[in-house]
């Protein structure tokens, strides 16, 4: 069902937190289902795509205990989980899929993953081929390139694996592989990807060797339970920030945002646009976390490509709308793996923003933006995709006219209070 969004020149003041880190809520849950004992997880994120996480690992054995945010894991361990009766089923979300791929190849069973359709359509193979190196028996369609997947577990062997493009989803397949295998595992990157999965693979127990992005991990490691604090995820930040930036007068705080520096692409793009932006960090163990005060700024185009592509992959939609509303040119470049996340976004950011009059071409690996223009309302699609979703409802605050956009519920996947806080901060 489609919703309209209509605003008159808003302004956006207040102060919010953003839902918990996405990536990092999974791996708190397949962190906890490794290790011995009770890991607690704080500020977990119930989107939909976590929950499906939780839903998977509890056909495994796992109790998963869930209290609004807060969620308590109670495990003996790997070696105790059973055999799934059922299809474990990942839902929309690309890194339960991949990233349990790693897990399930070592185990003593038989298991099978399935999602939606558009999980049916993301490639895998990517994952599948170094885990097949390691001895991985996995099968689905097209010699495993989509799902359905099914893994036979067995005993796995470390390898010495460079991967062809900078990716945390294939790093982190391996690395909870590679905690299985016999022998010490090392990957070598060619640009450094968000590190959660090595943070918490620390903050569990584990020994990881990390230098000039060679990481190495020797196999039959122990996890011990722990407590996970988790901060607000900065790809969902990213959107209020963006909103702050373009809409006149706006001063928006937002409370314990995570500052890993490989997710903190969109704070360097946009500063380096003009962005008038105050980081506070805070005092915390693990993950880096601050509070960030946004103000309305003049913005100038500028060019995003090679290293900061990684560190703000999920960030592209909402910089791409920012980049319209910014005088010059904005040029993204060696973003080739947005065509293959929940939908094109390449293509897909092309099409809706030009709905609304942007001035924006598609390339083969990114696209290029001409700003200032005023957009224009619009009927938006999503294609079930979150992120494009919430890049259409920020479009609207700038927008001439009402913003229609359909399917409006697919945002729940990474941020299900969106339309709240947005509504808190424009009123």
């Amino acid at each position: 069902m489609a919703l309209s969004l209509a605003f008159k020149k808003p302004s956006l003041k207040g102060s919010i937190q953003v839902p918990g880190d996405k990536s990092i809520s999974h791996r708190a849950i397949m962190f906890g289902s490794i290790a011995t004992g009770k890991t607690t997880v704080e500020g977990f994120l119930m989107g939909d795509d976590c929950l499906s996480t939780i839903s998977c690992f509890r056909k495994l054995g796992v109790q998963i205990d869930v209290a609004d945010d807060l969620v308590t894991i109670q495990s003996e361990g790997e070696a105790f989980w059973k055999e799934p009766s059922e299809v474990l089923d990942t839902g929309n979300s690309g890194t339960t899929t991949r990233l349990m791929l790693g897990l399930l190849a070592s185990t003593s069973f038989h298991s099978v993953m399935a999602g939606d359709e558009s999980i049916a359509k993301r490639p895998m193979k990517r994952i599948i081929n170094p885990l097949r190196e390691m001895g991985a028996d996995i099968r689905g369609r097209h010699d495993g390139q989509y799902t359905p997947l099914a893994v036979q577990g067995t005993q796995l062997t470390a390898i010495d694996y460079t991967l062809p493009v900078a990716s945390a989803q294939v790093k982190s397949a391996i690395l909870l592989a590679a905690l299985k295998a016999d022998g010490q595992t090392i990957i070598h990157e060619p640009i450094a990807s968000r590190d959660h999965t090595e943070i918490m693979l620390e903050h569990f127990g584990a020994t990881v060797n990390r230098e000039d992005h060679v990481i190495k991990l020797e196999g039959g490691q122990k996890l011990t339970a722990a407590h996970v604090q988790v901060p607000g995820d900065i790809s969902s930040a990213a959107f209020m920030i963006g909103a702050a930036l373009i809409t006149e007068d706006s001063k928006v705080t937002l409370t314990n945002v995570g500052i890993n520096p490989t997710r903190t692409g969109i704070l360097d793009v946009v500063e380096k646009m003009g962005a008038v932006i105050e980081i506070e960090e805070n005092d915390t163990e693990g993950e880096r976390s601050a509070d960030l005060t946004i103000y309305s700024s003049a913005l100038k185009g500028t060019e995003i490509s090679g290293d900061l592509i990684p560190r703000l992959i999920d960030e592209i939609p909402l910089i791409a709308l920012i980049a319209t509303q910014a005088e010059g040119t904005t040029v993204i470049k060696d973003a080739e793996e947005l065509r293959v996340k929940e939908t094109d976004r390449i293509a897909a950011v092309v099409t809706e923003l030009s709905k609304m009059g942007a001035n924006i071409e598609a390339t083969e690996d990114g696209m290029i933006i001409h700003g200032p223009t005023v957009l224009s309302g619009a009927e938006m699609t999503s294609y079930g995709d979150h992120r494009l979703g919430m890049m259409a409802a920020i479009a609207a605050l700038v927008a001439s006219d009402e913003v229609a956009i359909d399917d409006p519920e697919c945002i729940s996947i990474s941020y299900p209070n969106f339309f709240e806080q947005l509504n808190l901060l424009t009123n």
